[in-house]
């Protein structure tokens, strides 16, 4: 069997004409001679009835006592009422469909209600239902314990249902249809002049995604790079064929050929605060209590510099209050900036070519924006910078490399 996963975002089924756009894409890979899994989110954004989120906030307006457990089960909800929904009008069409829920499908996970994790996907019922010409209808970010319990796979969880199950069905691809044309160069909403990509490495998407692009989840991309699976990011609204995540050494088999580039793209995470904390002279454990204490907090770290004098980091602004209230506590007098935004530039080709962090530089210091703190790996270098200077910085070193071309 040729087999192809689908996977519809919550948007992508909102309102019936978005469905309608479905049953097009659907109907369009059938004839393709595709046997066909779609996976689904619940419909919908906050607001809407049947949303995650909306359900979340059900529950705290109705006690805000549920545990994780119960919570799961009911957050479970908004992907059977899109799959069943979805299922009723494609039988209305013609199209033999049947409903899975992640269990049904074989999704096992652990225990970690609100965040599981996937341990196995043994999909017999699904396989059986596309030998027999119907469209498997999955609902995603959800699972089973291994004593029946329902869980949630946490934001981004339908992502990963699909690349999961495409993975175990061994897809010949998988599909995520979002309300955008795939991947840009940046935020179009922040760089008017983004650009969107044919073809990206997983590296990178994952990269991006990590650092502030919202299109697909870094889960869901792991899973596909670890199988080899081929991703495409697409939009419900256009039959464009967006772009497709794959290694590099398959780039030459993209019809736009291969494009010889540093940068990939931009990112960024705002709202961030900076932390500084200084050792006493003689300290040599300091990093060590200062990340424990944030870890045992519950306070997530990032953009982390350690010297022997101290240790500099970042944390969400929100978060700052705490996260300062904690170290004075321990005795340390920290400093913050609150108001930063990490700015990423990202890209296959960074490694081990000289001068890309003198462009950035030489950008941002035509700008007058400050650099505060720096770091690097593979495929990413960040800088972090006022809040006020980012978007500025990001239609800086969008230009600088070029990304509009």
């Amino acid at each position: 069997m040729r087999i192809l996963v689908q996977k519809f975002g919550g948007t992508s089924l909102s309102t019936p004409e978005a469905r309608q756009r479905v049953i097009h894409h659907i109907r369009r890979e059938l004839e393709q001679g595709y046997r066909l899994a779609v996976v689904v989110s619940a419909m919908g954004r906050r607001g809407e009835p049947y949303a995650t989120d909306t359900l979340l906030e059900w529950t705290a307006n109705n006690g805000n006592a549920l545990p994780s457990r119960e919570q799961d089960l009911l957050l479970c909800c908004g992907e059977i009422i899109s799959a069943t929904t979805l299922c009723s009008l494609l039988q209305a069409e013609g199209i033999a469909s049947t409903v899975f829920t992640g269990a049904q499908a074989g999704f096992k996970t652990d225990g970690h209600h609100g965040n599981a994790r996937i341990l196995d996907v043994k999909p017999d019922r699904v396989r059986e239902a596309l030998e027999n010409n119907q469209v498997a209808i999955v609902t995603g970010f959800q699972g089973q314990t291994e004593n029946g319990d329902f869980t949630t796979l946490g934001r981004g969880g339908s992502d990963t249902s699909a690349t999961a199950l495409g993975t175990a069905l061994r897809a010949e691809m998988v599909d995520i249809y979002t309300d955008v044309n795939g991947i840009l160069t940046a935020d179009p909403r922040v760089v008017e002049d983004a650009k969107p990509l044919s073809v990206v490495s997983y590296a990178e998407i994952c990269n991006m995604a990590h650092h502030g692009a919202k299109v697909i989840h870094p889960r869901a991309v792991e899973i596909a790079m670890q199988a080899r699976v081929p991703v495409r990011v697409r939009s419900t609204f256009s039959d464009e064929e967006g772009t497709l995540v794959t290694h590099p050494e398959c780039f030459n088999q993209v019809q736009d050929g291969i494009v010889d580039r540093y940068v990939t793209g931009i990112a960024y995470v705002s709202n961030v605060t900076q932390i500084t904390v200084e050792a006493q002279e003689g300290a040599v454990d300091l990093q060590l209590h200062v990340f424990k204490a944030m870890a045992h907090n519950q306070i997530s770290v990032d953009f982390i510099n350690v010297t022997p004098s101290g240790a500099v980091y970042t944390v969400f602004d929100t978060d700052a209050p705490k996260a300062l209230e904690v170290l004075h506590d321990m005795g340390y007098a920290p400093k913050s900036l609150s108001g930063c935004a990490k700015v990423s530039v990202i890209g296959g080709g960074i490694n081990g070519v000289p001068g890309i962090m003198a462009h950035i530089v030489e950008a941002l210091t035509k700008q007058e924006i400050q650099i505060l703190q720096s770091a690097d790996s593979n495929t990413t270098i960040w800088v972090l910078v006022r809040k006020e200077d980012m978007v500025r910085a990001l239609r800086a070193l969008h230009a600088k490399f070029e990304l509009h071309r």
